[in-house]
């Protein structure tokens, strides 16, 4: 009897933690963010491009339930229980993910991301999108620009936040900058974000083992982390940071695709018996049909004589 009841006592707590696992809370500050922009057939075209690359492996077909099969399941896109999030709910989940779903914040600027969205609620037909307000403090700079440079001798990164208001061009301060390093496969954060000063720079420390290429190079990414305030800002620049790192070419062992000099021992050999044994089969042939023209020839002359 005890055992039948711990049973059921666990059985009762797995499904709690299943249904815990199910149930996504996004903090009530975030439900109610908004697009800054109009989403229009520009942006859910370029939304639907960057959902292919990013989420159609997992998500499938929006409206076809194929779905990858994992645990807990990804939500068709065009389903009522993802459609039944808000705006900045969507925003949320796509920035921060969760288990098995994929952080994008690193991957996907804001303004991608509501673009992503702007593709999502195109299927959806009673969908009234709401846009936020202007915000001025942020609006009243244009033209902002991120300059990075190394500072050798702090051996920091820093980023300088300019832009323009009434015409003139001026320090951005209290804008908050994440610098990365680009990766093949998304971008790695480097140090935390942080808020320009009074002069519009900040600066950044970062991994003394942070791999570069084969001269130490990274490639580094800032952008402004307030978009809807000060526009997509970003910029991208090359500096010798990093740890020299050799990352050998495809080419350079041997290999099928190789040149003949590292194509692989195997495959020249069978290639050259294989060229051998096509010109010795073509040599045989035509020595049997000298023959047969030979043997006709001496019937010929016999019969002949």
């Amino acid at each position: 009897m005890k055992k039948r009841y711990l049973s059921l006592l666990l059985i009762f707590v797995i499904t709690l933690r299943l249904s815990a696992q199910q149930e996504w809370i996004v903090p009530a500050e975030n439900l109610s963010k908004l697009s800054t922009f109009a989403f229009s057939d520009s942006t859910r075209k370029a939304g639907m491009n960057l959902y292919i690359t990013n989420c159609k492996s997992c998500h499938g077909d929006p409206g076809k339930n194929n779905v990858i099969k994992l645990v807990p399941p990804p939500v068709d896109p065009a389903s009522d229980r993802m459609q039944a999030n808000t705006d900045g709910g969507m925003y949320f989940k796509i920035s921060q993910g969760r288990m098995p779903m994929p952080t994008f914040k690193n991957i996907l600027s804001p303004t991608d991301v509501w673009v992503v969205i702007s593709y999502l609620r195109s299927f959806n037909p009673k969908y009234a999108q709401e846009v936020a307000p202007k915000v001025l403090t942020g609006a009243m700079v244009q033209n902002v620009k991120i300059h990075l440079n190394w500072l050798k001798e702090k051996d920091q990164v820093q980023a300088v936040v300019s832009g323009t208001k009434d015409k003139i061009e001026q320090p951005v301060a209290g804008a908050e900058v994440k610098l990365f390093a680009k990766r093949y496969f998304g971008n790695l954060l480097i140090d935390e974000a942080r808020n320009t000063d009074a002069q519009g720079q900040v600066l950044f420390n970062f991994p003394k083992d942070l791999p570069g290429d084969s001269t130490g190079y990274v490639q580094l990414l800032a952008r402004l982390s307030d978009e809807e305030a000060y526009g997509e800002s970003k910029s991208e620049t090359t500096l010798q940071i990093g740890v020299p790192t050799y990352k050998p070419p495809l080419n350079e062992q041997r290999a099928m695709w190789n040149v003949v000099q590292k194509t692989p021992i195997w495959l020249l050999l069978s290639y050259t018996f294989t060229v051998l044994a096509v010109w010795a089969f073509i040599f045989y042939v035509l020595f049997q049909i000298r023959a047969i023209s030979k043997s006709g020839l001496s019937k010929d002359q016999d019969t002949i004589d």
